[in-house]
């Protein structure tokens, strides 16, 4: 048999592999991993919440304890002490609407951040698409924002909500723009914190100033009233946290009746100009996503040494 006879014979077994999907070591689909690679995700979630709960008496009712004890603590001393609940009504409301955005940007960017380092074993000694890592820590991180959201619902409906399509609508953007927003600086600090430990340090940081420069305690019409048209108030206004938590209130609190009611004498009281900018907080989430995944796909091939 001649030499060009044989050479399709020798790629029947090559072509065969590619039929069947399979691909050669070390090959991946990049950011479509955590689509192509639901099998593995799911016991990577299954794995994280198995770890954080090994030997714990309350497991996933953490869930509930650590926001309560929270929301609890920032309610005696702002809205007690400091009688912010006086002026605003149905400040409990305002307030854990505002708390669980917070919770859920910090577990999914400290987590996120962390996802590498976390399972250098698994990253080091087999090959994984890294990607499912910080996707995987998302996940979890979503698990326990969803208690917090039902104890929300159940806080709202003791106030009279009643949600209207366009409420709903505003928390479903509120909670896209967040994911989104967040797994891109988490993509970006998990590749850099694999080499570099201090950024992990510094996202905690970023976390707890986040947490008092969102209008999260205070309205941000107050904000409004003592920086409004400066070029700090507008960076303020456009930072996708604060659209976030202006979102999440218009969702649970703007449309109380005791809100309507005061917003019915002082119509200056609650403004609800920041979400209308929900599409600029949506095009800054995505750019940030798509910074994020690329320099994490720049990275990943050196985590293995970096660790």
């Amino acid at each position: 048999m001649s030499e060009a006879e044989d050479r399709p014979a020798a790629r029947a077994p090559a072509r065969a592999e590619q039929d069947r999907g399979w691909r050669a070591p070390g090959q991946d689909a990049g950011w479509l991993n955590p689509l192509r690679e639901r099998f593995l995700l799911v016991l990577l979630v299954k794995k994280e919440l198995r770890v954080r709960y090994r030997g714990s008496v309350l497991g996933m009712l953490w869930s509930y304890v650590k926001p309560a004890v929270q929301f609890v603590v920032f309610y005696i001393a702002l809205g007690v002490f400091l009688q912010l609940s006086k002026g605003d009504p149905a400040y409990a409301v305002y307030l854990f609407s505002g708390i669980v955005v917070i919770n859920l940007f910090g577990e999914v960017f400290g987590n996120a951040t962390r996802s590498i380092t976390d399972n250098q074993a698994l990253v080091s000694k087999i090959y994984l698409p890294s990607e499912l890592f910080p996707w995987a820590s998302m996940i979890v991180a979503f698990i326990h924002f969803v208690p917090q959201v039902l104890v929300l619902l159940v806080g709202a409906m003791l106030f009279g909500w009643s949600p209207t399509l366009v409420q709903l609508g505003a928390l479903g953007m509120g909670i896209v723009i967040l994911v989104v927003f967040t797994m891109g600086l988490g993509m970006i600090t998990a590749a850099l914190n694999a080499a570099f430990r201090d950024v992990e340090n510094f996202v905690d940081l970023v976390v707890m100033v986040a947490t008092w420069l969102s209008p999260v305690i205070y309205r941000i019409t107050l904000v409004e009233e003592a920086i409004g048209g400066t070029v700090l108030y507008w960076l303020y206004v456009l930072n996708p946290l604060t659209i976030v938590v202006e979102l999440f209130h218009a969702a649970f609190w703007r449309h109380l009746p005791p809100t309507i009611e005061v917003v019915a004498q002082d119509p200056a009281f609650a403004s609800d100009h920041v979400v209308g900018l929900w599409w600029v907080g949506l095009v800054i989430a995505t750019g940030t996503f798509v910074i994020g995944t690329v320099v994490f796909e720049r990275r990943k091939r050196r985590f293995a040494q970096e660790l």
